[in-house]
């Protein structure tokens, strides 16, 4: 008997770790059929309105595995909300390599919560991919090769103003309205770049807050400057508010907005459409609420994708087509990949990407990358609301990027 008991136990311990291993196996399977993809938004706090991002990223990732996925694999985009907080964005970012064990980080939205993870993505060698921030620090291939940005540089785009200034309106003096922080600064940076000498044009420039409270303070300072430009650095939500704002002043001064503010239905509609007519700004990507648009067969499909994957009340949000578009530029360097989806390969051919077009690009917008340049997309046009529409005009713009990528 006491044989038997004991062989019965070692049988038993046998059959478990068999269990065991062949569930170790079945995990192991799954595990291998998949493309783990982390991500951190602001999907609550002050900047949630870019939440909007992530969401149209998941949804994205979903119309993929819906129709098989990408080279056998199917994608899982793990996602996380950090409030905004650079702390909680590093937090939940190794929580994401070390406990879900992603393949890289994609997306993750603003330039304090990316730099603040960029040391520990590029020690641990985890592509921090097409990060939504146009701050040129964080597309250093030299010193960081495991980051690289995905949209026009701020300080560029602000360099584009900058130069439409002295073009259309030279000697016109200028005020500015721009957001306190990284984003807002860097954009002004920008402008004051490109005007060189002639930043004795700007008579007053205000920082405000994302909170701010006293925005018809600033906006009734700016006005008594008797500048003929006004220039506004910040947000889709605060943009409208502005707008509004100085036309209830009965200021029609030439209004010059950036590229993440020039969002019709975020921006110019809520601010009035009359109010905005006249408003310039610079963009790469269309915008899914300009009726010009409507029979473009790029924005069909959106519009389709919006109704099957993605359901919500405005079809016509900027910001997620800007995750629509990202999200689309992933999957090429995933489908690049073929069948190696190491973390060497995945950042190998993220720096191959050569005059690819992102569907709901402006035309002649093209994504270039190499291993020195980790500025993907370095042309933008100027367009200008009438109303209704965004109107462009002039060529694209390339000079305003003239900084290399490296350092």
């Amino acid at each position: 008997m006491r044989v038997s008991g004991r062989m019965l136990f070692v049988l038993m311990v046998a059959l478990a770790s068999l269990g065991a291993m062949s569930q170790e196996r079945a995990d192991q399977s799954s595990v291998d059929n998949e493309i783990r993809i982390g991500n951190v938004m602001p999907y609550s706090g002050p900047l949630s309105e870019f939440g909007a991002i992530g969401q149209a990223e998941a949804a994205y990732f979903d119309m993929v595995n819906a129709r098989g996925g990408i080279n056998g694999r199917k994608i899982r985009f793990i996602t996380r909300d950090d409030n905004s907080d650079p702390a909680t964005a590093l937090e939940l970012t190794r929580n994401l390599v070390e406990t879900d064990d992603v393949h890289l980080m994609f997306g993750s939205f603003g330039t304090p919560g990316n730099l603040a993870t960029r040391w520990y993505l590029n020690e641990k060698k985890i592509p921090q991919l097409f990060v939504a921030s146009g701050d040129e620090e964080l597309s250093q291939a030299k010193a960081f090769p495991w980051t690289m940005g995905w949209q026009p540089p701020f300080r560029s785009e602000g360099r584009i103003y900058a130069n439409y200034i002295q073009a259309y309106y030279p000697r016109k003096k200028i005020v500015v309205l721009w957001q306190n922080d990284q984003f807002g600064r860097s954009l002004l940076k920008g402008i004051e770049e490109g005007l060189g000498d002639l930043n004795r044009l700007i008579l007053v420039d205000i920082a405000f807050d994302i909170a701010d409270e006293h925005l018809d303070g600033h906006v009734s300072i700016l006005k008594r400057a008797g500048a003929d430009v006004f220039v506004f650095l910040g947000v889709p939500s605060t943009a409208s508010k502005v707008i509004k704002l100085a036309a209830s002043l009965k200021w029609r001064p030439v209004f010059i907005v950036n590229d993440a503010s020039a969002s019709i239905a975020n921006a110019m509609a809520p601010a009035g459409l009359e109010n905005s007519a006249g408003v310039i700004s610079a963009a790469f990507l269309k915008d899914p609420s300009d009726p010009a648009w409507k029979d473009d067969p790029a924005m069909k499909d959106w519009f389709a994708f919006m109704d099957k994957y993605h359901h919500v009340e405005s079809t016509n949000n900027s910001a997620a087509l800007y995750g629509y578009a990202a999200a689309e530029t992933l999957t090429q360097v995933l489908k690049q990949c073929g069948g190696d989806f190491s973390r060497e390969n995945i950042m190998r051919q993220a720096a191959s990407l050569k005059s690819y077009q992102p569907s709901v690009a402006l035309p002649n917008i093209r994504m270039n990358t190499s291993p020195n340049s980790y500025l993907p997309i370095r042309q933008m046009r100027l367009v200008q609301f009438d109303g209704r529409s965004w109107q462009p005009f002039g060529e694209v713009i390339e000079t305003a990027f003239t900084e290399g990528a490296a350092r």
